[in-house]
């Protein structure tokens, strides 16, 4: 099914990310496996093509391109190499840099956005808590006024990009009785006094993520490093949240869509009984039904990336894109698994580690729960 929302820039695009992959990703793939990080350099070359700062202003050194196709192109390229890479370099530079361009002071644009940019300061968001998971309503860091500035204490788990992260956006209650409307962002930065992190995070898959838990001991901040109004921190998120749900249903079909044509090639030349194991009729309408249930996914999130480029994505239908494409990720990749058989159970397969690495997709940015929770609440139940 030919897919008709990307021009000719985009795919000129396309193709530089795709030879940054080439390059810069794939020959060190194994590196990032055993380090569980994306080392500096890779990140700065990233920077230096202008992956980074798409949605930065060119007057704080990014690309200032107004098309969020562009990003879903970007991340389309690398999610097909691997999940993991396409995540912190997705929170890096489809995530973070709203809030900072939407709500930042100039101060505070031209403080952060140039290093984010050229890949020199890696950021995360902190949202999740220990106790809290995708409650963030709950959440119990707190920040207290203390003169011109702040204090805040408390923890964040889950966090990626966090083992390496130079600047992270911290969701803090600065007033317990408001709720929801008592949460203010703060940025903090590395080497603030009382700001530690925890060991690299032991996970089941998306090892090349450096993943890890952050820990707030009396760290003080100026009021310069809050991001928007004080009590508003809940309602950015709000609002921010379908971009991050969209670029994840990007990823999880485009990643599920290389690895299923990797197990089409595959079953085409592995012999059983006399003929390719694909050509068995019980595998074939497997296949078909994976082909089928990917493209038709694939559809509705292209039509999810026009309505988010325009400006008319809702809230509703950026968790019906997040929730659907990570279950038809997880549920093709599964039987992609099953297809190759003995080999699919073994780490030196791709497909062993993308449906490893799908299944927190279900997941972050919201649980399927949560998102079908949000559904549920518009059909009026």
């Amino acid at each position: 099914m030919p897919r008709n929302i990307y021009s000719e820039d985009h795919e000129s695009f396309r193709a530089s990310v795709r030879e940054f992959v080439e390059r810069t990703l794939r020959p060190r793939a194994e590196e990032m496996v055993r380090d569980k990080c994306i080392a500096r350099d890779m990140w700065r070359e990233a920077g230096k093509q202008g992956f980074l700062g798409l949605d930065i202003p060119e007057e704080y050194g990014g690309a200032g391109i107004d098309d969020y196709l562009f990003n879903a192109v970007c991340s389309e390229e690398i999610s097909k190499f691997n999940a993991a890479v396409s995540s912190c370099f997705g929170i890096h530079s489809d995530v973070c840099p709203p809030y900072i361009v939407d709500l930042g002071t100039p101060e505070q644009k031209q403080r952060w956005l140039p290093d984010m940019a050229a890949g020199e300061k890696i950021c995360a968001i902190a949202m999740t808590e220990p106790s809290g998971g995708s409650d963030l309503a709950a959440l119990k860091t707190t920040a207290v006024r203390d003169g011109d500035g702040w204090v805040i204490n408390g923890s964040k788990t889950f966090i990626t990009n966090g083992f390496q992260a130079d600047l992270v956006i911290v969701a803090t209650r600065t007033d317990p009785a408001k709720g929801a409307k008592g949460i203010t962002l703060f940025m903090v930065e590395d080497g603030m006094a009382g700001f530690t992190r925890g060991r690299k995070l032991d996970k089941v898959g998306q090892e090349e993520s450096d993943t890890a838990e952050l820990f707030f001991d009396n760290v003080r901040v100026s009021d310069e490093n809050r991001i928007g109004e004080e009590g508003m921190g809940f309602i950015a998120m709000m609002q921010r949240l379908p971009q991050e749900r969209v670029g994840a249903a990007v990823s999880n079909i485009s990643h599920v869509a290389q690895i299923l044509a990797e197990t089409l090639d595959y079953v085409k030349e592995r012999k059983a009984f006399g003929q390719s194991i694909g050509s068995l009729q019980h595998n074939k309408f497997k296949l078909a039904e994976m082909v089928t249930r990917v493209e038709v996914t694939q559809a509705y999130v292209d039509d999810c990336l026009v309505a988010h480029a325009n400006g008319t994505l809702t809230s509703v239908d950026a968790a019906k894109a997040k929730w659907f494409s990570a279950q038809v990720q997880n549920d093709v990749l599964d039987e992609c698994v099953q297809l190759y058989g003995g080999y699919g159970f073994m780490n030196e397969y791709r497909v062993a580690r993308a449906w490893r690495d799908a299944r927190v997709t279900k997941i972050w940015a919201g649980s399927n729960e949560i998102m079908k929770e949000l559904i549920g609440r518009d059909l009026g139940l």
